[in-house]
């Protein structure tokens, strides 16, 4: 079973290599934000009170996400693992989705923390484009990661828009916020000894980094 974190700063290319994890090892990549959405579009009671939330600009609750999170977990594709993305962002959280793991019988798994320096992740969110209906994001100073079509989601023929917090100052915010808020839980997941950092710079590409990941997973069972 491989059951993943990835934790990863803007920019470090987290959601290219949970894609290429998530299709060689034919196990779910799962996004708190999705599960979210999911039941929101679902229309459930719990999925009207979680939109009404997001409308009002709240926080969803640890509990709601860990009712979401642990019913997701339950299904059927993630009996070999899974790949989750977004949580725990921090400690508290990691203690909660540890109480998740222990109750339904699965084991932690590994954490990856995607490394990469503000400078690195700057010059990458310059070249960087996203499909606003698919959320597939491409990157035009990335050779792999450029679309087939200029200016053109490969996926849904979508326009391929720049993000609106993709300018240095706002950028180099969020990314310092991200550290911050993340360092205690990377010290946190260094002192459970299941911890593997990958260094990212400006020559590392996604394949390479990809061939890294495949590295600390190999040799994985179903018994870790």
């Amino acid at each position: 079973m491989k059951n993943i974190i990835f934790i990863a700063p803007p920019a470090a290319g987290k959601g290219t290599q949970s894609k290429l994890v998530s299709e060689e090892y034919n196990i779910p990549h799962i996004s708190t934000g999705d599960l979210l959405r999911e039941e929101v579009n679902k229309k459930t009671a719990l999925g009207l009170e979680i939109k009404k939330l997001i409308d009002e600009g709240c926080l969803v609750s640890d509990e709601v996400i860990t009712e979401l999170l642990t019913n997701r977990l339950q299904q059927a594709d993630c009996n070999n693992g899974f790949i989750l993305d977004g949580y725990p962002r921090n400690i508290n959280q990691a203690h909660i989705y540890e109480d998740i793991l222990k109750k339904l019988g699965i084991k932690l798994g590994d954490v990856i923390f995607l490394d990469i320096d503000l400078e690195t992740a700057l010059n990458r969110i310059k070249g960087r484009l996203i499909c606003p209906k698919c959320g597939t994001s491409y990157n035009l100073n990335v050779k792999e990661l450029t679309p087939q079509k200029e200016n053109i989601c490969d996926k849904c023929s979508n326009i391929l828009r720049k993000r609106e917090d993709d300018n240095e100052e706002t950028f180099s915010k969020r990314f310092d916020i991200y550290l911050e808020t993340t360092n205690p839980l990377i010290e946190y997941y260094k002192s459970k000894k299941v911890l593997k950092t990958i260094k990212i710079d400006s020559t590392t590409t996604a394949k390479e980094t990809f061939e890294s990941i495949k590295k600390i997973l190999v040799g994985k069972n179903d018994s870790n």
